[in-house]
């Protein structure tokens, strides 16, 4: 059945070049079961190709045409080719994760083809520690990144005894039993998160709010303006300086990842009174730092990042960092002008607490409306080519999403590690993404080649960073 593509997915498709694919992806480390055989890894990836029942998100591709009118729609695949979308890959030796990364960093700067369906899965071995490596892509037009790890997440299980489960392509999902659901309550990755009964409430009394909405927004928009005007933290900035990183990018990538015990970073914010995502933002603002001094390429004034913010519709309107329905943004100076972690830190965190209040006074559609015209500048010079003339709506994005809090498996296969890989821009080079799992935070790193040098570089300021902010907070 031929569907039209929404707006949004539209954009999307629209947007995507060569310099520019606009796919999420995903890398996964999983530990083999005991007493698997030499052809564990092949059986693994011949049970994820050999899926009799294909959800239909995942058999559909773009297509336009005299006939479509030349709008865009979803068209299903006719001659849908499993074993062009499931691959098996082997790593060269030394099998590194130098290696694994040097892969996943080639996967994720080639574009998907329109005439297939958006998306690809590779379930790599030759690790010289024999674990297996399954790195996804899935087309930013299909699911956004948050759904995409949760999809990836869907399928897998806290019972390591648990068999018969399929990949996340699958049409049917496996049955849900009761502990898997509280694991979803608690923010787990076991189901796809449920509509709220107060958004349904809010959604039946949307026609009319949408006049008290329109009437808020002129205030709102001001108090936006205003905020970044006074370089406060808002949806909008006006003060983030040009770097290295807002230049245009090719389509080649580097991609780089590593964990820290959440529990260390959870030891800094108890001990400094913020939170684990200003000990993130801390974390990258320090590595941030020390990456551009090696380069003598840090600016004099405060790098800006775009922190998406999690909102929970509810009915008394108040954001909440939490997560819930809509998503809304920050401008956060990261205070790489000062030396002192904490310092840096501190200033982070009051910007921080500072954005969510004045988000807080805003409603959902405000918020969004609100974010999108932040956005503007970060969109409009890359259309017009005009990287260099302006100065740049932010230098990065660091985003940080929750992820399952205990073990999971898949087949038995036990997940060890999970890493996001993201889009690169023009004009926005790096990208950083965060996901905590079974007491560990990993970082994503996803950089254009040849502006971003170096990029793995950045893992070793992230640990220094760490170990800098225990011993500033006397934790260590």
């Amino acid at each position: 059945m031929v569907t039209p593509i929404d707006p949004t997915s539209s954009a999307f498709l629209l947007v995507e070049n060569r310099s520019m694919p606009m796919h999420v992806g995903g890398l996964q480390l999983f530990e083999k079961p005991e007493g698997a055989g030499p052809d564990y890894v092949r059986t693994m990836y011949e049970e994820m190709r050999d899926v009799s029942d294909v959800s239909p998100l995942f058999l559909k591709h773009p297509h336009r045409s005299v006939k479509t009118g030349g709008q865009l729609v979803w068209q299903p695949d006719e001659l849908f080719d499993a074993e062009h979308h499931v691959r098996h890959s082997a790593l060269p030796q030394p099998g590194r994760y130098r290696e694994l990364f040097e892969l996943c960093s080639r996967l994720h700067s080639t574009r998907l083809a329109w005439e297939r369906p958006l998306w690809e899965s590779h379930v790599i071995e030759g690790l010289s520690d024999d674990r297996i490596a399954m790195y996804t892509k899935v087309h930013h037009s299909l699911v956004d990144g948050v759904s995409a790890m949760r999809l990836l997440q869907s399928v897998l299980s806290t019972d390591p005894d648990e068999r018969d489960m399929s990949a996340f392509w699958a049409a049917e999902a496996r049955p849900r039993r009761k502990k898997d659901k509280k694991e979803g309550a608690t923010g787990g990755a076991q189901s796809l998160p449920e509509v709220p009964l107060a958004v349904l409430k809010n959604t039946m009394g949307t026609a009319m709010s949408i006049a008290a909405d329109a009437a808020g927004m002129p205030g709102a928009f001001v108090r936006t303006l205003a905020r970044g005007a006074r370089n406060e933290a808002s949806s909008v900035s006006f003060h983030a300086p040009r770097t290295i990183f807002n230049q245009t990018i090719t389509g080649s990538r580097r991609f780089a990842a590593d964990e820290w015990e959440l529990e260390r970073l959870q030891a800094i914010g108890k001990a400094t009174g913020t939170t684990v995502n200003d000990v993130v933002l801390a974390m990258t603002a320090g590595a941030i730092r020390q990456y551009l001094l090696e380069l003598g390429a840090l600016p004099d004034d405060p790098l800006v990042a775009m922190v998406p913010v999690g909102l929970n519709a509810k009915q008394s309107h108040v954001a909440s960092a939490e997560g819930g329905n809509a998503v809304g943004s920050v401008m956060v100076p990261l205070a790489t002008d000062l030396e002192d972690p904490l310092d840096r830190l501190d200033r982070i965190h009051v910007a921080m607490t500072d954005g969510k209040e004045a988000l807080s006074t805003m409603t959902p559609a405000q918020i969004l409306a609100m974010t999108a015209i932040g956005q503007l500048p970060a969109i409009v010079p890359p259309l017009l080519n005009m990287h260099g003339i302006v100065r740049p709506a932010y230098n990065l994005i660091i985003s940080n999403v929750p992820g399952p809090r205990t073990t999971h498996y898949w087949n038995g296969a036990k997940l060890v590690g999970t890493y996001p890989l993201s889009i690169p821009i023009n004009g926005m080079a790096l990208n950083i993404t965060c996901t905590s799992y079974d007491g560990r935070i990993g970082f994503g790193l996803t950089g254009c080649r040849r502006t971003v040098p170096r990029l793995q570089r950045l893992l070793t300021f992230l640990d220094e960073e760490v170990i800098a902010l225990e011993k500033g907070a006397g934790v260590l």
